[in-house]
């Protein structure tokens, strides 16, 4: 009897680190990193060789194709929004269960998602590309103001801004096409109805299988931090039944409307007045609710996604855990600088209620500032209820302390919670922005 067929993962940076991948697949296949040319992949290769057998990846569609049908793989997907196109291509050209090209490239391309969800009749956010300098006014007309300006593709708030009046809209006008390569979109900005100390915003988690798509889990958000940067999440959401049922309602008819049959969607829906609207659907497990489920529930959401890839039928959805589970990232500082130091994570660990704590970053890293949600760090933990969890992460917050210095002043700062009626400040000075490993 040969060795069993292989899963193929393609990896890079995203979602879930080449550990969860290994542990989730276990017992299942043998895994078969699908590795392309990356900073990240380059620094990791030594992991990822010791987890499973690699395979480096060219770049060019028909040569990897043939590279990876000598594997004869069982499955093939990804955790990493930049190579879901790579994925979908591959599992069409193997015969296998997952995205289609023309449903990774809707995915992954945020003014056909629109176009799509307005066509079928699920949302009508106003939306209006935005080639270049030439379409600005153009767009603006369209859409009209408040605005958000996004890239076509990206993740993490990476060159995410708002566009309040005129006065921001000329600042970010005149950064925007810095890079002659960037395409953008400019969209109606979505205003979120009070919710105090709690994110006025949701993830819809969902798995899609031959029986139809199931919502796995509804996660809650902390506020986010101006202008769009995410600071964690929590199991379950602070939802009535009622809302539960609207987000958890749409969600299934975002991913179905865009031609999702095979994997685990990551929705995020915003909570306005007038109902629930979609932000974005991306095609893959979101970042860190491997972790946030595995601690909540005992469900291991890598693994869920594997048995989609490998066409067989998913585990049950986890169960609504009895107390608040929920994780909390630290932010780079706008500013570009150097961390010199980062302290109080054994003070943190000692607070009753916090499970762990997990730096990203040491001493000497360069931050290239920016308004992306990039992570200094990941706090974990569990409350009675809600309140109870605003009332820790107030009390842990502070303890911990980033230092850092830009050559010739220093600075320090500490992770805060913000609150959806925090004022809202102009857009940062900064416009750089880069995406670390495992996050959303």
């Amino acid at each position: 009897m040969g060795e069993p067929a292989p899963l193929a993962v393609a990896y890079d940076v995203g979602s879930v680190s080449p550990a969860e991948i290994a542990v989730g697949v276990a017992g299942l296949a043998p895994v078969a990193f699908l590795l392309p040319r990356s900073p990240h992949v380059r620094k990791l290769r030594p992991v990822l060789s010791r987890l499973g057998r690699v395979v480096q990846l060219t770049g060019s569609p028909e040569r990897d194709a043939v590279l990876v049908r000598r594997l004869a793989p069982a499955g093939v997907l990804t955790f990493s929004e930049n190579l879901l196109r790579v994925t979908a291509g591959l599992a069409h050209d193997l015969g296998l269960p997952g995205h289609t090209p023309e449903v990774a490239e809707v995915l992954t391309d945020k003014y056909r998602q629109r176009e799509r969800l307005r066509a079928a009749g699920v949302d009508a956010v106003r939306c209006h590309p935005l080639p270049d300098a030439a379409a600005w006014e153009r767009a603006l007309s369209a859409v009209g103001l408040p605005a958000v300006v996004k890239p076509v593709h990206g993740q993490g708030s990476r060159g995410t801004f708002a566009v309040r009046d005129r006065v921001e809209a000329e600042g970010v006008r005149s950064r925007l096409f810095d890079d002659p390569g960037g395409a953008w979109v400019v969209e109606e900005l979505l205003q979120g109805r009070p919710s105090g100390t709690l994110g006025d915003y949701v993830s819809v988690e969902t798995a899609s299988g031959p029986d139809g798509t199931t919502v796995l889990a509804v996660t809650g958000k902390h506020p986010l931090t101006p202008p769009f940067r995410e600071t964690g999440q929590f199991w379950p959401a602070a939802l009535p039944h009622e809302d539960h049922a609207a987000v958890s309602d749409l969600a299934v008819r975002a991913v179905t409307a865009l031609g999702v049959t095979t994997g685990v969607c990551h929705t995020e829906v915003k909570l306005t007045p007038g109902g629930p609207r979609i932000i974005e659907v991306n095609g893959r497990l979101g970042g860190h609710l491997n972790e946030l489920s595995r601690r909540a529930s005992g469900v291991d959401l890598v693994r869920t996604a594997a048995l989609l890839a490998l066409n067989a039928p998913p585990p049950p959805a986890p169960t609504r855990p009895g107390r608040v589970y929920f994780q909390f990232n630290g932010l780079a500082p706008v500013r570009p600088g150097r961390l010199r130091a980062l302290t109080g994570g054994d003070d943190v660990r000692c607070l009753e209620g916090i499970t762990g704590y997990r730096s990203y970053v040491s001493p000497g890293d360069h931050l290239p500032g920016g308004v992306g949600s990039v992570f200094m760090d990941l706090l974990t933990g569990n409350a009675p209820d809600h309140r109870a969890m605003v009332d820790l992460l107030d009390r842990a917050l502070p303890l911990l302390r980033y230092e850092f210095t830009d050559g010739a002043t220093t600075w320090v700062e500490c992770p805060r919670r913000a609150r959806t009626d925090d004022p809202a400040p102009r857009n940062p000075p900064c416009a750089t922005a880069v995406h670390q490993p495992e996050q959303a």
